[in-house]
């Protein structure tokens, strides 16, 4: 729906590559739920003792996701993914500013 404006666009695939489609979201999707599981322990860990650790975590791990996965949705023309990118950018920077002057 994203990039086609249609949740219906994906059956033109083909049901073999539909699957394979729908294989990989749920694998992303995993995996973005683990990276949120690890953060989320590690810098509620890091952040109770007041380390600057848990800031730059969060801001490193940000960077590694957003710098590769934006700068190929925009060279191979999926700019609409760039942008979604770009709003979740936003919402981990918003906390990630707050939390700068709490860490040592």
């Amino acid at each position: 729906m994203l990039v086609y404006a249609s949740p219906q666009h994906i059956d033109t695939f083909g049901a073999e590559a539909a699957r394979y489609i729908s294989l990989s979201h749920a694998v992303i999707g995993g995996v973005m739920v683990g990276w949120g599981a690890a953060l989320l322990v590690a810098v509620r860990m890091l952040r109770a003792r007041g380390d600057r650790l848990a800031w730059n975590l969060i801001a490193m791990s940000v960077g590694a996701w957003y710098l590769p996965d934006t700068a190929y949705s925009l060279m191979s023309g999926f700019w609409q993914n760039a942008v979604l990118n770009t709003i979740f950018l936003v919402l981990f920077a918003v906390p990630l500013w707050a939390l700068r002057g709490t860490t040592r």
